[in-house]
């Protein structure tokens, strides 16, 4: 297998051979067919005049039931890939959306806007912090349209909650914590083995180093190896780390990250932390996020939600909001003058309260799909709801506190240079990519 040409890349269109109307169908293609990426096929497959025109994965299985799946929604066979190179170089595929583990996003997103495609990317948008940076060079530099699958960006309650900060519900808003509550059953031990058929392990493992077949490093639990994954923080987290950002009005990078924790009870084959603290230092304001893969309660309000403490709380001069899939909640003081009998006597009140309804409430990204399709056919970045800046930005926290906690101690950043203070942090920005499957310094 080689590599797209030199020639390829150098004469991809910056933007599509003809441009789309309103009405035109769109032909999207699907990589990577796993549990996401079905979701995915689903998604685009029931959007307005939108085509799944090809199916792409490592794993010949995966490629037979996605295939299936299109025949069944939309009635026709797509085209079926193994290797996204050779995707990239069919000129009739508008976009691509990219449901692969995390270390492929932004490679395969970089190789997708050069090859003159719009790309939906899933979160995180990268799986290091100098490459989100790569992603965001390469979509405005071949003109496309890369929204990243943050869908709280997309759904009307989360709207709702954050335009209540804005307009100053509870006040000055000092403090943004995430929450990811979300019980992780052990992933016990799985030995190395010889590659099952119909796998193809080097393209599955790309970017990362050659490591012997398991099955825990493939369905997965490919998210709790650093190799491939980010942990929890990096999987769930960021899209509550994102709904920080977006609710302190998209307030920048931090002048410190300090991030705690371990891996605890469990004596399995995991390497990232089942239980995780991080704190943002913006001087003025902060962003904490917590992980706690293992049995606990709630916090601040934040509803359960199938057993899980998933969500967001904002905390400020006036009260606090609680935001989850469920619903959100506002609360603020009463009667808080004190007096000399009484030096403490502000009772919490819950003095708004609005519920998830529909497919607009958890986790449903249909309007998110939509929103990309919108943008697809304007070329207008506006339309997209959570664009590339966005999802590096979200994806670029969860890396600082991931790169603190493996190092295990408080780091100065430099917000202008995107750079630690520490030779040694600086090393984790990025990673040694093995070739052909090499991030470009030049894209």
């Amino acid at each position: 297998m080689t590599e797209i040409s030199r020639r390829t890349l150098l004469c991809a269109p910056l933007v599509p051979a003809s441009v789309l109307g309103a009405n035109d169908t769109v032909n999207v293609a699907v990589i990577g067919v796993g549990g996401r990426g079905r979701g995915h096929v689903s998604l685009f497959g029931r959007q307005a005049s939108c085509r799944v025109a090809a199916v792409c994965d490592v794993n010949q299985a995966a490629q037979e039931r996605a295939v299936a799946q299109v025949e069944k929604m939309q009635g026709h066979k797509p085209k079926v890939y193994s290797d996204m190179r050779r995707l990239f170089e069919d000129k009739q595929i508008d976009a691509v959306s990219m449901a692969t583990p995390n270390h492929w996003h932004a490679l395969g997103a970089i190789w997708a806007c050069q090859a003159g495609k719009d790309v939906y990317v899933e979160k995180p948008a990268c799986h290091n912090v100098w490459e989100g940076q790569r992603l965001i060079e390469a979509a405005r530099k071949y003109g496309r349209m890369v929204q990243v699958g943050s869908q709280s960006r997309s759904t009307a309650l989360k709207i709702r909650a954050i335009e209540l900060l804005k307009q100053g519900v509870i006040g000055n808003v000092y403090m943004a914590k995430g929450l990811c509550y979300k019980w992780r059953p052990s992933i016990g031990h799985t030995p190395d083995e010889p590659t099952p058929p119909g796998v193809n392990w080097d393209l599955f493992l790309g970017p990362a180093p050659m490591r012997p077949f398991s099955q825990n490093r493939f369905r997965y639990n490919w998210h709790w190896f650093w190799d491939t994954g980010n942990g929890d923080l990096g999987n769930q987290g960021v899209h509550e780390v994102d709904i920080c950002l977006w609710g302190l009005d998209e307030i920048g990078m931090p002048k410190s990250v300090v991030s705690t924790g371990g891996k605890y009870v469990y004596k399995d084959d995991q390497e990232t932390p089942n239980v995780q603290s991080a704190v943002f230092d913006y001087g003025d304001r902060q962003i904490v996020f917590e992980v706690h893969g293992l049995h606990t309660g709630t916090e601040s309000d934040v509803a359960p939600e199938g057993g899980n403490i998933v969500g967001n709380v904002f905390y400020g001069s006036e009260g606090y909001l609680a935001v989850d899939p469920v619903g959100f909640r506002v609360f603020k003081g009463r009667n808080c003058a004190p007096t000399a009998s009484a030096p403490s006597n502000c009772r919490r009140e819950k003095v708004m309260e609005e519920k998830a309804a529909g497919p607009e409430g958890g986790y449903d990204s249909t309007a998110h799909f939509g929103t990309f399709l919108k943008a697809v056919r304007s070329r207008n970045p506006k339309d997209l709801t959570a664009g590339v800046e966005i999802g590096v930005k979200a994806a670029t926290l969860c890396h600082l506190a991931n790169i603190s906690y493996r190092l295990g101690r408080r780091l100065a950043f430099d917000a202008a240079q995107w750079r630690f203070a520490d030779a040694d942090a600086n090393r984790m920005l990025t990673r040694n990519y093995r070739a052909p499957y090499t991030v470009p310094a030049k894209v």
